[in-house]
Formats: structure tokens, C-alpha cells, sequence
């Protein structure tokens, strides 16, 4: 199988690394010190405790690599419009793109929401240029559940977590659902089959929209955050709001706010991927985290006061720091 990983960083180079092993014909598209890097020395993964090393086919421009049969996107939210631009020659007929994002995906009302099927979201999709693109019917959504890093460019190293839920926009079980499902368990991975996808992504989405632009207002990991009654009242308020949203979207959660921040609290002092994006100056993916919460709940009638706080506060301090775009006039 030809798999091509669009966005060679700590979860690209991850995945790109597996189905290598696993037999894949894997190539990368990067740029930069990445591409630099791969070029010379090729992908290193770092994962319990065996490094291995993959001389892989890579170039900045996808026309080069060709038509796939899986494209795998693992780039952040605000490099995907700049993506699809070039995306085309990766993608033929039969190829599968593989969204292995955070956040609310673009994708997220296709076949699903009832009344709201269909409704393109403006906060991550304003233009309509992402749906343009990718063909709906070649989409594949995936929630990862795993935390990797970089040592180094295309060096990747593994901490946690090894799975990978995948499944179809419109819902149910499919042939090239399970195909890929097996795939990806030769692979080494656990890979489970939804039923229903939304409902993966709201639940982790139920978890990090409040973590991590806390971390990036704040400078503080997970641990510290949570130590802070004030700020954990105020993460219970936000949680409460997305999970009357995906109540009425039809993805409600069993669990309370409580009981996930338990989770939460037994991985740690973890600095979150956002705080590390401010760290590194990097565009900070609040629209996909954040935003898009927002405006599906103005879809759905539910208000969000705390909601609309945190993504504007944390807005703020991104355009401060110049890592999210100005107001437009």
C-alpha cells in the first residue's frame, strides 16, 4: 500500500514510522529543517525503549510522491488551508484521507447532526476551500490517543498511548473502515472501529478544549492548572456547555466533569500541545478547540458565556504574541 503522511511531525513521523514496518510504502511530505533532516538522515522513532530508523521517500512538493492510496493529514488545524492547496496530486480515485487532527474537523456535520447536516462550519472551514479539496466521500475521520514529541527534526520519540479510533462521517461499519482498521493493527496499533465518529472526537475534544488554552493563557501544565480550584470551577463551567451541545447533537457524555478530570489528573505535570506551540511561536489551533465549540453551540441554541471567555481571552493572547490572525476590519 502507497501511504503518504502529510505533516512530518511528532504524530506524522509516529505513524509514518509504524507502516513503514509494517510493510507500507510510506512517503512524507515536509519542508524546511524537517525535510532537511529526513533527507539526511532519515525518520527515528523512539518508543518503548527501541529506536529505529526509516529511509523514506519525502519532498516538499506533493507532485513529486503521486497519487496515494492513503493519505494520512497530521498537521495542525491552521497549516490545513495552506495544505489543500497542493494536497491534489496525492489524491486519485480511490485514495483515502485519513484525518488524524485535533479538534473539530472540517468534516464534522457531513452525514451527521440531523437538521444541522451539512452545515459548513465557518470557524474552521470559512472559505469552503478544505471541503473543496478533499472529496467528501474519500474521508475517514480518526481521534488519536497517544502523546509523542520531538527530540530533534524527524526525531520522534513516543511517551504514551498506542490508539487510534477511526471511522466514516456518515456513521456505521464499512468494508474500507475495516480494512484500514486491520491495517493499522498490523501496525501495532489499537485501532477500534466507531460507529460513530463525531462522537469520539466530541469526547476528547470534551477534554483538551479547556486544558490546553488554559496552559497557553497561564504558561502552567495540566498538574498545576488543576491545583487551582478557581480555574478547575471555571473548566467544569466549559465542560458543562460542550456537553449540552453534543446532547443535542445527539453525541452525549455519560461521564461529569468531575470524573474526566480524574483522568486528566493522573497523567501529570504534562505540558500540553498548545503551551508547547506558544513555546515554539508556532500558530496556535484555537479555532478547531475552541471556536468551532462556540459556533455549534449558536447552532444548536445553547449558550456558552464560559465558552466564549476562555476563547477570548486566550484569542488575545495569541494575537499578542502574533499566533493567531487579527480581527478582520
Amino acid at each position: 500500500m502507497n501511504v503518504c503522511i502529510y505533516g512530518a511531525g511528532a504524530i506524522g513521523g509516529w505513524l509514518g514510522g509504524a507502516l513503514a514496518s509494517a510493510g507500507c510504502n510510506v512517503s512524507l511530505v515536509a519542508r524546511g529543517v524537517t525535510l532537511e533532516a529526513l533527507q539526511q538522515q532519515g525518520l527515528g522513532v523512539q518508543q518503548a525503549g527501541k529506536h529505529t530508523q526509516h529511509r523514506l521517500a519525502c519532498s516538499a512538493d506533493p507532485a513529486e510522491l503521486g497519487p496515494q492510496d492513503l493519505v494520512v493529514l497530521a498537521v495542525k488545524a491552521p497549516a490545513l488551508p495552506e495544505v489543500v492547496k497542493n494536497i491534489a496530486p496525492l489524491i486519485g480515485p480511490n485514495t483515502l484521507v485519513l484525518c488524524a487532527m485535533n479538534g473539530v474537523p472540517w468534516w464534522f456535520l457531513q452525514d451527521f447532526g440531523a437538521a444541522l447536516s451539512g452545515t459548513r462550519l465557518q470557524s474552521v472551514d470559512p472559505e469552503g476551500s478544505i471541503a473543496a479539496a478533499i472529496p467528501a466521500a474519500q474521508i475517514m475521520g480518526c481521534v488519536v490517543h497517544a502523546s509523542c514529541s520531538l527530540d530533534g527534526p524527524a526525531q520522534v520519540r513516543h511517551h504514551f498511548g498506542n490508539k487510534l479510533i477511526i471511522g466514516e462521517p456518515a456513521g456505521g461499519q464499512s468494508q474500507r473502515g475495516r480494512d484500514l482498521a486491520a491495517l493499522l493493527s498490523r501496525a501495532g496499533f489499537e485501532a477500534p472501529l466507531s460507529e460513530q465518529i463525531q462522537k469520539d472526537v466530541w469526547f476528547k475534544l470534551w477534554g483538551n478544549m479547556t486544558m490546553n488554552p488554559i496552559s497557553a493563557l497561564t504558561g502552567a501544565n495540566i498538574d498545576r492548572i488543576l491545583d487551582d480550584e478557581l480555574v478547575a470551577g471555571l473548566i467544569r463551567s466549559v465542560m458543562l456547555e460542550a456537553k449540552e451541545i453534543g446532547a443535542r447533537m445527539g453525541i452525549a457524555i455519560d461521564q461529569t466533569p468531575e470524573e474526566r478530570l480524574a483522568i486528566t489528573r493522573k497523567l501529570g505535570a504534562v505540558k500540553t500541545s498548545m503551551l508547547q506551540d506558544v513555546e515554539a511561536s508556532r500558530p496556535l489551533e484555537l479555532d478547531a478547540l475552541v471556536s468551532a465549540v462556540r459556533e455549534l453551540g449558536q447552532l444548536t441554541s445553547v449558550a456558552t458565556p464560559f465558552t466564549n471567555a476562555l476563547l477570548g481571552l486566550t484569542r488575545l493572547k495569541a494575537r499578542t504574541l502574533g499566533l493567531y490572525p487579527l480581527a478582520q476590519a
